[in-house]
């Protein structure tokens, strides 16, 4: 039995349509290290309101807006026929060929007064302009034949053929060509760098050609325009790639990297020398600054009676500045605080390793039962709680000097701080205490009694681990154990920590859980005290 015959669906065929210039993809051209690359992005491709300069001649196509009153009326706008005439009924062709725009009312009258003696006024402008057809050729992304006005520039031609090709093409070198003449070469780094560009009335059929790209040097470092520059000579000097590449004021020297031959070498000369350095085609060139430290500024803070801003040369050591400080009476000179940047950055380092050794630790930790387990889960969410906190510290970047017996010898850097303390017979008691408080110094008591006066211990303290921070940044630790202990003294202006107890667990991984604490408690001193 024949099978009945069923409708085969018709092939779906794509719809392959062109899109329009300006959406084209021109991302190559964004992130080109090229300069001028980025010149071509689809803005030049959109059709825009044309404008018309008052050199503009004429041409066949273009569209003139007449306007006769008075004794006759007319208004229309009249297209120049292929003779480059215009025809006015009643007065007959006027020829506008060739005609500058801004003669075109004193030509349109002249005619009309061959004709109307009196009583005719004439009015006459450039309406539009001829539709022409331009070729794109050369070192382009997509060459071929675009469309456009006669008054369009060059760069809505070549933006529409994707922009000039950064590899191969020629910012230097863009041709219009009428037949086998050339009309005009342009160079782009003057439109990039200066704003100039010349106004070139095309014709339809007239050809924009990109040449090949000549010679290229890059440019890296402290430069505006870091980029990859071109050149037409044999060689470049490096004070004509200093007007192209804006160099940083920072930038003192250049590191010239020869790249021809077989051999790869390395140059370096201060900017004054730039006008005898020669660059070559694939030379590349950073600029740098490589300034030796003149004077450095250093800040005094604190009791003193002196200037607290200090400009001093290169490699002056601490006891010069000392010596300038007029302290007064309730100066505590002994315990003099330096703040350094550097000091602070290693600071910031050496806690933020704690604090890594900590969040490890706590996520690596193993149990030996199901209840174990819950119980470390908590310990551990607890302990990430705290390394969260401990990532928000800010450290001082104190660097202990008080005690130093060449104190005086050290070499001071810009940005350092001096901090000259005050007077003041207090001593601060905080931690596991029952009443934190600031108790007045007396020499005759000892630590024991200070943490007394200050309610005692809470049951969550470590008596074994009580931590004197001194004013001048040093740190003292009370130890006690059943082979006795020692017990620092206590200074005016004193911080006393009574550190937390930390159950253990008799396991290594939380005894050295401790340890970090402490190491951390007491950069977290230095930060606050």
């Amino acid at each position: 039995m024949a099978q009945p015959l069923t409708a085969v669906p018709a092939a779906v065929v794509p719809d392959v349509r062109t899109a329009p210039p300006q959406f084209f993809d021109y991302s190559a051209n964004v992130v080109s290290d090229v300069f001028g690359a980025n010149l071509f992005t689809g803005a030049f491709a959109r059709e825009g309101a044309t404008q018309f300069n008052p050199d503009y001649a004429v041409a066949v196509g273009d569209k003139i807006q007449v306007r006769l009153w008075g004794a006759f009326e007319f208004d229309a706008a009249l297209t120049v026929d292929p003779k480059g005439n215009i025809f006015i009924p009643h007065v007959g062709p006027v020829h506008v060929l060739g005609v500058r725009n801004q003669d075109l009312q004193r030509v349109v009258t002249s005619g009309a007064t061959r004709v109307f003696r009196a009583n005719v006024y004439s009015y006459a402008s450039l309406a539009a302009a001829q539709p022409v057809r331009i070729f794109v050729s050369g070192f382009v992304n997509r060459p071929g034949l675009y469309s456009g006005t006669s008054m369009d520039s060059l760069l809505h031609y070549v933006d529409q053929a994707g922009g000039i090709d950064p590899e191969r093409g020629s910012f230097l070198n863009v041709q219009v060509k009428r037949g086998s003449e050339t009309r005009a070469s342009i160079s782009l780094y003057d439109f990039l760098l200066e704003g100039r560009i010349p106004l070139i009335q095309l014709s339809d059929g007239d050809v924009i050609f990109v040449g090949p790209r000549q010679n290229t040097v890059k440019v890296g470092g402290l430069a505006e325009n870091a980029k990859r520059f071109e050149f037409s000579k044999a060689t470049l000097t490096v004070s004509s790639l200093i007007k192209l590449a804006k160099p940083s004021p920072l930038a003192t020297h250049v590191r010239v990297v020869r790249n021809t031959g077989t051999v790869k070498n390395t140059e370096y000369f201060p900017l004054a020398d730039a006008s005898i350095v020669a660059l070559q085609n694939g030379d590349g060139l950073e600029f740098t600054s490589d300034k030796r430290p003149g004077t450095i500024a250093v800040r005094v803070e604190g009791e003193h009676q002196s200037v607290q801003e200090y400009v001093l040369p290169y490699g002056t050591k601490l006891g010069v500045l000392v010596s300038q400080i007029e302290f007064t009476e309730r100066s505590d000179a002994s315990s003099l605080q330096l703040f350094r940047l550097s000091a602070k950055e290693r600071q910031r380092q050496a806690l933020q390793t704690t604090l890594k050794f900590l969040e490890n630790a706590a996520l690596t930790a193993r149990s030996g039962t199901n209840e174990e387990a819950q119980l470390r889960k908590e310990e551990a969410d607890l302990l990430l709680k705290w390394v969260e906190r401990g990532k928000n510290i800010d450290p001082s970047g104190q660097v202990y000097i008080a005690q130093a017996a060449d104190r005086d010898q050290l070499l001071l850097e810009n940005g350092d701080l001096l901090r000259v303390p005050t007077k003041d017979g207090l001593v601060l008691v905080g931690g596991e205490v029952i009443f934190p408080n600031t108790i007045a110094y007396d020499p005759s008591l000892k630590l024991a009694d200070y943490i007394q006066n200050a309610g005692g211990y809470t049951q969550n303290a470590d008596s074994s681990r009580v931590v004197v921070a001194h004013r001048d940044g040093s740190f003292d630790e009370a130890k006690s154990g059943f082979f006795g202990g020692s017990e620092p003294s206590v200074r005016p202006g004193d911080q006393i920590m009574v550190l937390p107890k930390i159950d253990v667990k008799s396991r290594q991984l939380f005894k050295d859980i401790v340890e970090s604490l402490f190491r951390l408690a007491v950069i977290v001193g230095i930060a606050t005290n």
